[in-house]
């Protein structure tokens, strides 16, 4: 997965390295204390669910002190114990620490009455513009902000500029615009915003987690339309040159590759050739994100640790090399030296061209840490170098250690020194011993991440190690040069594009045998530790007596079966999808998706970003899909869930749309159809007869959704009404039969058109359900439908405060929700 790393950069043939004093570490015990420390106390601190005051703080620094008075006052005789007492006091101190700096943060929060406002701000653009297929988005730093007066705004905020009416309900005027923003320019616009609001499913994403890391406390869009003033570029002065340089890059490998393409295939390479030399991954297929993830490469496509360590090897052999040139250079600095120092800038320099993204920095960062050792001539022990990049690393950004890329970095890392000290420079090596060392250190690495993935990811390659043999030095040591030196010589992009297609020939087979992927149910905490220990083990130059002694540590991982409901009870889990409907439904041995969630844009859907993620971190093999209508909102996700659960029988109120008919063979809802599973009743209400093939004048598809009810022998249930209104709601009351229920998923959203009074007499919902959107453009729940649900006795939760909700039968009286379990105190907290 990662290239071989050692603790010393090798030299070239013949090369004498610098002098080397092999100084012992002063105080080991103090120093390995100190930094398990940092780390520790960072990571305690990430797990507040709200932020002490800064007095609290102050006095946890002034407890800090304190230990560490008795520590020097104990470290003669008492090393060990003093050991403990830096420990503790670093604790403390970093707790503290990162505590401060979070409030000094959180500060700087965007101010909830200025959510949803027009408010006119001046602002530079920070971030690179990224196109989409309704407008751009991009960064900005705000100068100034004024909103019936001046109002303060966090510095960096996030914008979409959209082309028309249909997105997100914004009158973007897009056709009129003067320009479209661009890196370094200083524009004045009218913006709405809102907090940094993401997703909460189990196993799922931290959207706010990201945004809080970056420096990100608001989102919004540009206001432009006919009423709004129309958004002015002020300046286009030299500001972040080295953005705007990576932006001219980004726009010329695209244009360049575009106009020369014979098809979908040459523009699919130019996003990768885009990605690879400014870090944009924005124009990469979802299709080749798939069979790059299959495949276990897609730390390839991305400017990773792998990309910034093999440009510093190779910028310090041609240094090193041009240094050597210079006698008299080399009296008043040895080359070696020369080299690690000009092969750290140049890989600082690329990270810095590359979008300096977290990866790049901790990478880096970790370079600086073995450099700044060579250079001091300390040989230290590589647990201890380890320890040390890791704490440097925490110290700059203390929420990494909540990131999967910080993780399978430094376990790869420790991985690799653990399995090979290197303590014969690769220089003295023949190419074929070379060539065996490297193909075990990757296998070593794969075997060490398999159980790390597997807990982070649900999710490990099977074919990921020959694939990254082949791709590493064909990507690191082909593709990624031809891509930079096209910026001196436009055609070397086109070579570079024809590279990536043949990689992607090659990568396309390897993804499409069936057992390429290893899926498994995301494991508790404690399983993922062992596995991970085991992995290591396994992967270890020890005898094979003591290695194999890590497969037990890995079963737990790969044998996990996530919790079910017990036999003639189910459990109903509403996904926090946005705006629309995504409900899955367990039972003991079976399991049904009732809507699949809205598509967020033409590469992006529900299905992709949420549900299959949950699925898979579930280990849930679906019976049954069932689309209530045919609205985008409810079916946006279906092609991807289809695609990752091919067992599943489809169903739902689809007739007419001709995309959802080709995914698969499929029948109609009807009132009347029955089954049980597990002792689990499951009845369709609505609607009397199959939506029409032809749409009729007047007619809507919310009036065919498909109205399921579930039922436990105990009398338990869930009525699931999709966007039913009023019209079929009177003809359920009407039609007769008993409509009380435990939970309603609330019809059409809480739309003003649903939840009609005489319904919710004769449901009586204990608990009511509404999946929307945090700030729904379309004003769901009603206010005035949430009254009515409560008049009626109902308790009103909706995904946007709940996240994900999940209810079981059999405690019908309560609901889980996802945003108050593990609470941090980035997340946002709504009102």
């Amino acid at each position: 997965m990662l290239a071989p790393t050692a603790p010393d950069l090798p030299l070239e043939p013949g090369a004498q390295a610098p002098l080397r004093r092999n100084r012992p570490i002063p105080n080991a015990g103090v120093l390995v204390a100190a930094l398990l420390g940092v780390v520790a106390g960072s990571a305690l601190q990430m797990q507040q669910p709200s932020l002490w005051t800064a007095t609290a703080y102050a006095a946890c620094m002034g407890a800090a002190l304190v230990l560490g008075i008795f520590a020097l006052k104990l470290r003669s005789g008492h090393g060990r114990l003093a050991s403990v007492l830096v420990g503790l006091s670093a604790v403390l101190v970093f707790f503290a620490l990162c505590g401060l700096r979070s409030l000094h943060y959180a500060d700087t929060a965007l101010d909830p009455a200025l959510e949803g406002k027009d408010i006119a701000i001046v602002a530079v653009v920070s971030g690179l513009p990224q196109p989409m297929e309704a407008g751009v988005r991009f960064r900005v730093r705000v100068l100034s902000a004024k909103q019936q007066g001046a109002v303060r705004l966090p510095e960096q905020i996030d914008l979409g500029w959209y082309r028309n009416a249909g997105d997100e309900g914004v009158e973007a005027g897009w056709e009129t615009a003067p320009s479209t923003p661009h890196a370094g320019e200083r524009w004045q616009m009218t913006v709405r915003l809102k907090a940094p609001h993401g997703a909460r499913n189990p196993h799922g994403f931290d959207y706010e987690l990201l945004q809080w890391e970056q420096g990100v406390q608001a989102v919004g869009y540009v206001r432009a339309g006919r009423k709004d003033p129309m958004p002015e570029r002020l300046d286009t002065a030299l500001r972040y040159p080295v953005l705007q340089r990576r932006e001219r890059v980004r726009d010329a490998i695209l244009a360049e590759l575009a106009s020369v393409s014979e098809g979908p295939a040459d523009l699919r390479a130019a996003g990768v050739v885009a990605a690879l030399v400014t870090g944009d991954q924005r124009a990469i297929e979802r299709s080749d994100w798939n069979v790059f993830r299959a495949t276990g490469v897609a730390h390839l496509v991305s400017i990773s640790g792998l990309h910034i360590t093999l440009f510093a090897w190779l910028a310090v052999q041609v240094v090193g090399a041009l240094w050597r040139r210079a006698p008299r250079l080399c009296l008043a600095f040895p080359a070696q030296s020369a080299g690690l120092v000009g092969g750290l800038l140049l890989a600082g320099l690329y990270a810095l061209f590359s979008g300096w993204g977290v990866p790049a920095q901790r990478t880096v960062l970790m370079l600086a840490v073995v450099v700044g050792l060579r250079l001091a001539g300390r040989r230290w022990p590589w647990p201890h170098i380890w320890l040390l990049a890791c704490a440097a690393v925490v110290l700059q950004d203390p929420w990494a250690l909540l990131q999967a890329g910080f993780w399978l970095s430094f376990v790869a890392v420790g991985a690799l020194f653990a399995i090979n000290p290197i303590a014969v420079s690769a220089s003295s090596k023949s190419a074929g011993a070379r060539f065996l060392s490297i193909f075990r250190e990757q296998w070593s690495v794969t075997v060490a991440l398999a159980p790390l993935t597997l807990l982070l990811f649900g999710q490990v390659s099977l074919v990921g190690f020959l694939a990254n043999l082949v791709a590493i030095p064909w990507v690191t040591l082909v593709i990624t040069p031809l891509a930079f030196a096209g910026v001196l010589w436009a055609p070397l992009w086109h070579l570079a594009a024809w590279c990536v297609q043949a990689l992607g020939w090659l990568l396309g087979l390897l993804a499409s045998v069936p057992w390429a992927q290893f899926e498994v149910a995301s494991a508790p905490l404690w399983a993922g530790v062992a596995a991970v220990a085991g992995g290591v083990l396994l992967a270890a130059r020890l005898p094979w007596a003591v290695r194999l002694l890590g497969l037990p540590l890995c079963l737990p991982v790969l044998l996990w079966q996530a919790p079910r409901p017990p036999p003639g009870a189910f459990e109903l889990l509403a996904a926090d999808i946005g705006q629309g409907n995504a409900v899955l439904i367990r039972t003991a041995q079976h399991a049904l998706l009732y809507d699949t969630g809205p598509r967020y844009s033409v590469s992006s859907d529900a299905g992709e970003r949420v549900l299959v993620p949950l699925l898979r971190s579930l280990g849930e093999r679906i019976d049954t899909v069932m689309l209530s209508h045919r609205d985008s909102d409810h079916t946006g996700g279906a092609a991807a869930v289809l695609a990752q659960q091919p067992q599943a029988a489809l169903t739902g109120s689809i007739a007419g749309e001709a995309a959802l008919l080709a995914l698969r063979a499929w029948t109609p809802c009807v009132a009347g159809q029955a089954w049980v599973w597990d002792g689990v009743a499951f009845e369709l209400l609505h609607p009397a007869e199959a939506a029409p093939t032809q749409a009729l004048p007047g007619d809507k598809p919310n009036a065919h959704s498909c109205v399921l009810r579930v039922r436990t022998q105990s009398g338990a249930s869930a009525l699931l009404a999709g966007d039913i209104e009023r019209a079929q709601e009177l003809e359920l009351v009407q039609r007769g039969g008993a409509l009380g229920t435990d939970l309603l998923l609330v019809p059409h959203h809480g739309s003003k058109t649903s939840s009609s009074d005489a319904f919710l007499t004769a449901v009586q919902p204990r608990i009511a359900l509404v999946q929307a959107a945090y700030r729904s453009r379309f004003g769901h729940p009603a206010g005035e439908v949430v009254q009515r649900l409560q008049a009626h006795g109902a308790q009103v939760i909706d995904t946007a405060h709940c996240g994900a909700a999940t209810w079981q039968s059999d405690q019908p009286a309560g609901v889980h929700c996802e945003r108050d379990g593990e609470r941090r105190y980035w997340q946002h907290a709504l009102p």
